[in-house]
């Protein structure tokens, strides 16, 4: 069913696109028409997929990484009132400098090769894994710390059986929406410096007038987001499934 409408959804698009070519009458260096577009990636499809691939490598080594961060920092914080005292503000004032700013500086440090867009990538996932892990660790219901008070458990055995089971559905949600976001961040670093990816290939593209192979290459990377978020979509459901168990 979510298929049937995700091909609903993307049918509307693509008719509404169509629509604002015929009514504007833009020349196709500005707006190709998707059959244009559909025809550019067919004869491109394996330079796109070329590019693809080396985006789809920093974003899956960009989530692994920030993933595991997130999560260590979210059950270091959730044990410690004092270390949430103490890194709490550093988090939250993290987020108020802009992801983009901070591409050159790590191209800079880390070179033009793929760990710059990892660390962009890494970026931009942590603190939504961190913040929501975080949230579900420190809501467990009161009933349930009660109970393993009352049985005498030890806090590492609470937050082992009781609070992480608690938490998963929020953790679930934090991967979300990391699977969203870290192709934006993997992309982000391809502007600023790269000679691969999806994202080198659209300045690639744009800067030759190939307009209609600049949109097929956001294209591939919209459906990498949306494959990603549906993997990691399934993966919360279980999460929340075997909590509920």
């Amino acid at each position: 069913m979510k298929i049937t409408h995700a091909l609903i959804s993307g049918g509307l698009l693509v008719l509404v696109w169509q629509s604002i070519v015929w009514l504007t009458g833009l020349p196709h260096f500005i707006l190709p028409s998707p059959l244009q577009v559909a025809q550019a990636l067919i004869e491109n499809a394996a330079l796109i997929g070329e590019h693809a691939l080396v985006t789809l490598g920093e974003v899956v080594l960009g989530m692994l990484i920030g993933a595991i961060l997130g999560i260590l920092t979210a059950l270091h914080l959730a044990t410690s009132e004092r270390a949430r005292r103490l890194l709490g503000p550093i988090l939250v004032f993290s987020q108020a400098i802009p992801v983009f700013a901070l591409a050159p500086v790590l191209t800079l440090w880390l070179g033009y090769g793929l760990w710059s867009k990892i660390a962009m990538a890494v970026l931009i996932i942590y603190f939504p894994v961190t913040s929501s892990f975080l949230d579900g660790l420190l809501q467990t219901p009161k009933a349930y710390l009660d109970l393993a008070a009352s049985m005498r458990a030890t806090p590492g055995r609470t937050l082992r059986y009781i609070r992480i089971p608690a938490a998963l559905p929020s953790l679930g949600t934090g991967l979300k929406l990391a699977a969203v976001y870290a192709p934006i961040g993997a992309v982000i670093g391809e502007w600023v410096g790269a000679s691969q990816g999806l994202g080198y290939l659209m300045l690639l593209a744009n800067g030759r007038a190939k307009i209609d192979l600049m949109f097929a290459a956001v294209i591939v990377l919209c459906l990498m987001s949306v494959t990603l978020f549906l993997i990691f979509d399934t993966l919360a459901r279980r999460l929340a499934a075997s909590r509920a168990l």
